[in-house]
């Protein structure tokens, strides 16, 4: 992973209080981490730090749209997104990141890199099972699709119960309490 510098964010000059910042992320940021499940990412950051005296406070959110190829037919497809991370960051001898909602830093740093960060965000807010809209709805044409129907086991409702006998013989041991 080669680090961001574009994600930077030299806090020591800033005066105490809100300061916003905002990125673009796209997809040479995901392949830079040698992460390969987006075909391409539109992705707005906006960051807002809160520098206090003794510790500095982010908010960060993440809205946009990335293609992914679909878990059914492997269609491409644009997945929209959104995601929040809040961070806190307190200055301590050494950097600390064992904390997922608490990052250590050293006093002497004098910028933060967030890169790991944002990256952590967006592809959590993907969601873990990747349907093409028009699986949903009915509208995709697909080879995958039609060999699945095809393969699909055919549903035969007698209205009669296959049930195993050793089961029937337990259920009549219930008792209503």
């Amino acid at each position: 992973m080669m680090k961001q510098k574009e994600f930077d964010i030299p806090f020591s000059g800033l005066r105490q209080g809100k300061h916003e910042f905002d990125y673009v992320i796209e997809s040479k940021f995901f392949e830079s981490f040698g992460y390969d499940e987006f075909n391409d990412a539109q992705i707005d950051l906006n960051v807002v730090l809160n520098k206090m005296s003794t510790m500095l406070e982010l908010e960060m959110r993440a809205d946009g749209i990335v293609n992914v190829d679909c878990d059914t037919t492997s269609e491409p497809y644009d997945q929209k997104i959104s995601g929040t991370l809040e961070l806190v960051v307190k200055f301590g001898d050494e950097y600390n990141d064992e904390n997922d909602e608490i990052l250590i830093i050293p006093h002497a740093d004098h910028q933060l890199n967030i890169a790991q960060y944002a990256y952590e965000m967006v592809v959590l807010a993907v969601p873990q099972k990747r349907v093409h809209p028009g699986v949903l709805d009915g509208t995709l044409e697909s080879e995958a699709l039609i060999k699945l129907e095809e393969l699909s086991p055919k549903e035969e409702n007698n209205n009669k119960e296959d049930t195993d006998p050793r089961w029937d013989e337990l259920k009549k041991l219930k008792t209503d309490k």
